[in-house]
């Protein structure tokens, strides 16, 4: 599936380069199924969710003459780490936890990390997430693991739209465009995502006033 596809050696899910992701905006429906898919695979507690749907709307309703004009829209944002050229999560983490794979995915140590959430903190997308039960920071490795016997992540794999894709980011950006700064996601330039969207027909830039979360309880 994706840009993987022909890519189904283990060795290559693990030895490429600057892995990222490819979404479509055009394609999700805010089913979600990436997001039960990644919380059921790493098995996260109540809490912890390493990839959102985020669900974002807005728009303007005038009245002319006595009529309604209505110009609003609606769409979906999947979201998890976006394993950035410039992390800010492993520029401020005081142990040296959040670490960077040979492939380019950021990834926390456990064994340095002593739960300080200062990478949650700094995160303008919110990736590192403090688990309780372990007492320490999880994230999004783009399925190491799976990577690793030839599988692609579990976000890809169930989404039924295809909405999702991933692989390394400069083929992604090839294939697809550059596009990352779509509200409501923050200026891409803060941590240079690696992060390609193709965006919905009304997508809104990411300095956009014109919406708003609608499911902040959920993200």
């Amino acid at each position: 599936m994706g840009i993987m596809t022909d890519k189904d050696s283990a060795s290559y899910a693990v030895a490429g380069g600057n892995y990222g992701f490819h979404f479509d905006q055009e394609l999700c429906t805010g089913c979600k199924a990436c997001q039960i898919a990644c919380k059921d695979k790493h098995d996260l507690p109540i809490g912890v969710n390493w990839r959102r749907v985020v669900e974002y709307a807005g728009g303007t309703t005038t009245m002319s003459d006595g009529a309604f004009s209505m110009n609003v829209f609606a769409y979906y944002t999947s979201i998890s780490c976006n394993h950035c050229e410039d992390a800010i999560c492993m520029q401020v983490c005081p142990t040296t936890a959040m670490s960077r794979r040979e492939d380019g995915t950021v990834y926390v140590d456990s064994s340095k990390c002593v739960g300080c959430r200062y990478c949650e903190w700094a995160c303008a997308y919110g990736a590192p997430q403090f688990n309780a039960e372990e007492g320490h920071m999880s994230k999004c490795d783009l399925c190491y693991d799976y990577r690793s016997t030839g599988q692609e992540p579990a976000c890809v794999t169930a989404c039924p739209s295809r909405a999702l894709d991933w692989g390394p980011i400069d083929d992604l950006r090839a294939q697809f465009g550059t596009e990352d700064g779509i509200a409501p996601l923050p200026d891409p330039s803060i941590t240079k995502p690696r992060l390609v969207i193709h965006p919905h027909k009304d997508a809104q830039p990411w300095n956009s006033a014109n919406g708003e979360i609608l499911n902040p309880k959920e993200i």
